[in-house]
């Protein structure tokens, strides 16, 4: 492995690789990427560089898609998670024939009002809505990233739009939220867009939880969507019962499939009625961005993202990145706003990890855009100041 002056030196005129997923709340890739590459191009002018916009699934991957592909981005009005009508867009291959959605754009927990934040009411509908807008613009394949969600509705808003009919025991069809799961008894499939049986669906999600119980999607996640107790164990019932429903209906036992559970439900819900793919977010994006094969050359990668934590190394961007610069005999450093487990990360491999955040400084000072760049750049030029001394 490289020493640290070697390192030095790849900062000085070597070919350094800059791969950071977004900021949430923040910075997207591309601006926390570029942060640290007009700090390291303004310390060394000789030093080549080259930004790889990444994601991993969530908020900031159609930015990423579109940055990698030459297709074109197509705005429409469809509802947010509270059903009310916003402007929002997903993309389309040059082709036309391959739709990229990111949940967040029109089902995202930001997307509302922290007092309508409800996953018994908020919908999937809106995810829907994109999903057949392209499909009626000839796309029949489909990757969507399905982090950041608002809803805990096992994606059957998003069903709804898509023609399917949610039915009670009395045959009486059901509305919207995770409200409706325990009482789901029959699902009409008569009206269903003719279309999707000719789909292809990969979904990309960066979770490997089950559909329910202690580390299912009500359990883990609906509570920073605004469930109580009351509300999670009520959401939990609800998707045990539907997912005996699906297994009536389809033959498909989803329950216990890892990453079933991602986006309150949604991945078990696009397996059982789309005939969906699972796929890690970080693991597409790196294929989709020809990642291994821009980096054949690379000196050093400076990769992150908002927190870095033992669970960056389960399935998430900096640990992939962290595995590609190990097979590949390339070093990797990490940079983020917050930094937990720092001797695990770097048992794991990181030559270096560095949090951005100042101690003295607040989360929500730290958050601000023209912040969180500066804080980029000075923690870029504190890392080459201890490389080269």
């Amino acid at each position: 492995s490289q020493s640290w002056k070697s390192i030095a030196e790849t900062l000085e005129e070597g070919w350094d690789i800059v791969a950071i997923d977004s900021f949430k709340g923040s910075l997207t890739s591309i601006e926390a990427g570029q942060a640290a590459i007009d700090c390291i191009q303004s310390l060394f002018p000789n030093c080549q560089t080259e930004l790889i916009p990444i994601a991993d699934g969530g908020e900031g991957m159609l930015t990423v898609m579109m940055s990698t592909t030459q297709g074109h981005i197509q705005s429409l009005e469809a509802h947010n998670p509270c059903m009310e009508k916003i402007t929002t867009s997903y993309g389309i291959s040059l082709d036309g024939q391959t739709a990229f959605i990111e949940m967040a754009n029109i089902s995202g927990l930001p997307l509302i009002k922290k007092e309508q934040q409800n996953p018994m009411r908020t919908t999937t509908y809106g995810t829907g809505e994109l999903i057949r807008d392209a499909l009626e613009k000839g796309c029949r394949k489909f990757i969507v990233g399905i982090g950041g969600s608002a809803t805990n509705d096992m994606g059957t808003g998003m069903l709804q739009a898509l023609g399917f009919q949610l039915l009670d025991k009395n045959g009486k069809a059901l509305g919207q939220g995770g409200e409706i799961l325990e009482k789901v008894a029959h699902i009409c499939t008569q009206n269903v867009h003719q279309s999707l049986k000719n789909a292809h669906f990969i979904v990309a999600c960066d979770v490997q939880n089950p559909f329910y119980g202690p580390n299912g999607a009500a359990a883990v996640y609906a509570r920073q969507k605004g469930a109580d107790d009351t509300m999670i164990e009520e959401l939990d019932r609800g998707m045990r019962s539907f997912a005996q429903v699906i297994l009536e209906k389809t033959g498909k036992d989803i329950s216990t499939i890892p990453g079933s559970g991602a986006a309150g439900g949604m991945g078990g819900g696009m397996l059982a009625f789309l005939n969906a793919e699972l796929r890690s977010g970080a693991d597409l994006l790196l294929d989709l961005s020809q990642f291994e094969s821009k980096i054949k050359d690379a000196d050093l990668i400076i990769t992150g993202e908002g927190r870095i934590d033992r669970q960056s190394l389960m399935g998430k961007i900096p640990g992939k990145i962290l595995e590609i610069g190990k097979r590949k005999g390339i070093p990797v450093i990490a940079i983020a706003g917050c930094v937990e487990d720092e001797e695990m990360l770097l048992k794991a491999g990181f030559r270096g990890v560095y949090s951005t955040k100042p101690q003295d400084m607040t989360l929500e000072e730290a958050m601000k855009k023209e912040v969180a760049i500066r804080n980029i750049s000075l923690v870029i030029q504190s890392v080459a100041k201890n490389l080269n001394t």
